[in-house]
């Protein structure tokens, strides 16, 4: 009994220590009313977080020796289930945290709470999502958006609670709001409704900070500073003039506020890189190299000798390119020619071809890549996978099918087996097999995975919507219409639960998640010895599209296997862009 007393005892402390570093220190007032305050703000340190990064940029706040700290969200990887494994991640986090000789201030980000079930351990350990304080006569806001994305109304308890915060504090020196995504990228850039600016204007907010994409970027509108802090320690891909990891010190005083980005031994001005400047950059790196179409991949995974054609787009650069572009060209893969000098004036597009053929392994596949002129004196070298397109045949049932979850009706034949690691090595899983059939109205999809233990199948989540794929489960991903840039994301797991979203590539390459669409989906499972299956049916009618023979229709799909701890997939690495995926032949 001592024993476990004193083991109890120990748990308790070492959650009491992580609760105390973490929670925000709200009832100290620094420095006198309407005084000068300095203060950092630490960008993403999760989302691929790079050992020692993060740890760095702490060191050197450190040495500045702020009047406090603030985040801007994503502390920990989080996107568990595991109360265990997200106390040991908050655990990690309270140690590196701990040279810090000021208060610090807490963001929830969507890696510190993905799904609701994360909240209350984020209260446990980090403190309120949602709060407000005030520092020498200036007022600091924080929101909790982990779990809603631009257009999503926020929850009216905490709508309801910012509108008096804003009203009860109107005479505040300054007012500063921090949420980790920054919805204004696009109502700042595309003239869209933004609730959140609407009320920061009515109420006089001053400056705004976010983070979430892991780039520095800033704007301004209505006289609110917009600025959302890049990477202190996830991954992250270095700016053209090679901003890469950085934080963010803010000086507030009588005349006004001053925010300059710090990265190692250097200080930017704040305006260095604009929100203008970041959607230029997204356009370079999602749409300056493109392929017209993709390379087939024959059913013995080899890609025969073939031309492909990679279109140059130099629209986004505002400046001339004179670059040659080169090819990272793995074994069993041979491309001709490798290299090809490129110039093309501001706003010019070219097509060039290359043949290409595979007489080995299908992964991992050649990358292209180009350097575009940008800003003064920078530049952006954009990369491009060479894109593959295995098939998958969709048969004609010519009656419908009866769900009963066992896959043993006569349609499902052909089915596909071969399957990759997430990194594109060999399938680590359990076998499994995929199967599509259609009649006139329907399309059938359906799923037979092996499991030499299915007794330790994890599949608890009976909501709709849950995190399905933290779960065994399997996902498809379908682009009906072709070169739609619409995708649906369905994913199944052994209980029949359903998580479902539409995707959409707009114009400058970026993908927008609609998690409010719920497709019309029946679904059976069954269960039994080594093996765990699936039988869905989905009106095509749903997706605006129709079944006619010969028809294409983009497709991606894949097993996750968390007693494995990893999944097999068709075409790897799965993405959400439909010109990765393969091809599903309606037949």
């Amino acid at each position: 009994m001592k024993k476990w007393i004193l083991q109890l005892t120990v748990i308790l402390a070492v959650l009491a220590a992580v609760v105390i570093a973490a929670t925000p220190q709200t009832e100290q007032e620094i420095g006198p009313r309407n005084g000068t305050i300095r203060f950092v703000v630490i960008g993403d340190r999760t989302g691929g977080h790079q050992p020692g990064v993060y740890e760095q940029a702490i060191a050197e706040i450190a040495h500045l020796r702020p009047d406090f700290s603030i985040t801007v969200g994503d502390q920990i990887e989080g996107q568990s289930s595991d109360s265990a494994e997200v106390a040991s991640q908050w655990r990690e986090y309270d140690s590196i945290v701990k040279p810090l000789p000021s208060p610090l201030y807490l963001t929830p980000g969507n890696h510190d709470i993905t799904y609701d079930q994360m909240e209350p351990w984020y209260r446990l350990y980090a403190g309120k999502p949602y709060y407000s304080f005030d520092q020498a006569g200036s007022h600091f806001i924080v929101l909790d958006v982990s779990r809603w994305e631009f257009g999503d109304p926020l929850p009216k308890a905490e709508m309801d609670w910012l509108v008096e915060d804003l009203k009860h504090n109107e005479l505040a020196a300054h007012t500063l709001v921090f949420f980790h995504k920054p919805y204004w990228i696009e109502s700042l850039e595309q003239n869209k409704p933004d609730t959140l600016h609407q009320l920061f204007v009515r109420y006089g907010v001053d400056a705004v900070f976010n983070g979430h994409y892991h780039e520095y970027f800033s704007g301004e509108r209505d006289g609110i500073m917009y600025t959302a802090v890049g990477s202190s320690g996830a991954e992250a891909t270095p700016m053209p003039d090679g901003l890469q990891y950085h934080f963010t010190l803010v000086t507030v005083d009588s005349t006004g506020i001053q925010i300059t980005p710090i990265k190692l031994g250097s200080v930017l001005k704040w305006d260095e890189y604009t929100v203008t400047d970041k959607m230029a950059i997204d356009r370079i790196n999602n749409l300056g190299l493109a392929f017209v179409s993709p390379v087939p991949v024959e059913e013995d995974l080899t890609v025969r000798d073939t031309v492909v054609e990679l279109r140059l787009n130099n629209s986004y650069s505002g400046r001339e390119a004179d670059d040659t572009l080169r090819w990272t060209v793995p074994q069993n893969w041979t491309i001709e020619p490798q290299a090809a000098a490129v110039k093309l004036t501001a706003g010019e597009t070219k097509i060039l071809s290359f043949r290409v053929r595979c007489a080995g392994m299908l992964y991992p596949v050649p990358t292209a890549q180009y350097a575009f002129n940008y800003g003064k004196d920078g530049k952006v070298t954009a990369k491009i996978d060479l894109q593959v397109a295995r098939q998958a045949i969709c048969h004609n049932t010519g009656t419908p099918v009866t769900l009963d979850g066992a896959v043993t009706e006569n349609c499902w034949h052909d089915p596909v087996t071969r399957f990759f690691a997430p990194n594109s090595g060999p399938m680590k899983t359990d076998p499994v097999k995929f199967y599509f059939a259609h009649d006139k109205d329907y399309l059938y999809l359906a799923a037979l995975c092996t499991d030499q233990k299915t007794d330790s199948l994890r599949a608890k989540i009976t909501q709709h919507d849950g995190l399905v794929s933290s779960e065994d489960c399997i996902g498809f991903f379908l682009e009906p219409i072709n070169r739609s840039g619409v995708v649906y994301q369905v994913y199944f797991n052994p209980l029949g639960t359903i998580f479902d979203q539409k995707l959409t590539k707009g114009s400058s390459g970026w993908i927008t998640t609609d998690k409010n669409w719920n497709a019309v989906c029946d679904v059976k499972t069954s269960k039994g010895n080594g093996f765990w299956s699936m039988e869905a049916r989905l009106p095509v009618k749903q997706f605006g599209a129709v079944l006619k023979s010969n028809d294409q229709w983009r497709l991606n799909f894949r097993r996750k296997q968390p007693r494995l701890h990893s999944s097999a997939d068709w075409q790897a690495p799965i993405g959400q862009d439909a010109d990765t995926y393969g091809i599903m032949i309606i037949k």
